[in-house]
């Protein structure tokens, strides 16, 4: 139950987090906070990860929706076994950002990112991120460990 739970948290939360910078950011303003170490601004990112496949918007929804209907389906029946926390934790980080990367794509046709990075390398600044972003990558990286073998 802990695992739905954090699901929807992430989603809650990012959703939350989108809505707040739809409408109070203003297109091609940035914000630095956190001490300089973060800058919020609002990215509508048209295709997946660094907007590849923008030219292809129809696509890139259609295998989001898929791939969070895989993920659904996997945790439903992790879920109900017992085993590792570390894959179940990582499923449940990768299903809440999917969700609400999935449910922008649905809705509003784009995802909406909104922070990055402010370092010397304009490549690196100019990439724009969300929570669920980083939820997906840790918990991509939390379900490979833990499905790794156990050394005994």
């Amino acid at each position: 139950m802990i695992y739905a739970i954090i699901a929807a948290l992430i989603f809650a939360l990012d959703m939350g987090i989108k809505n707040w910078i739809e409408r109070k950011i203003p297109d091609g303003k940035e914000r630095r906070v956190g001490g300089g170490l973060l800058l919020i601004r609002k990215y509508h990112n048209e295709g997946a990860f660094l907007n590849m496949g923008e030219k292809k918007r129809g696509l890139v929804a259609l295998v989001s929706i898929a791939l969070t209907l895989a993920l659904t389906v996997l945790f439903l029946v992790t879920f109900t076994c017992r085993g590792s926390r570390l894959l179940k934790s990582g499923l449940a980080l990768l299903l809440g950002g999917a969700y609400s990367n999935t449910y922008d794509r649905m809705r509003r046709r784009y995802v909406v990112d909104y922070v990055s990075f402010p370092v010397r390398n304009k490549a690196i600044r100019n990439i724009v991120f969300n929570i669920s972003d980083f939820c997906i990558m840790i918990g991509a990286l939390l379900m490979v460990l833990g499905s790794a073998p156990s050394n005994s």
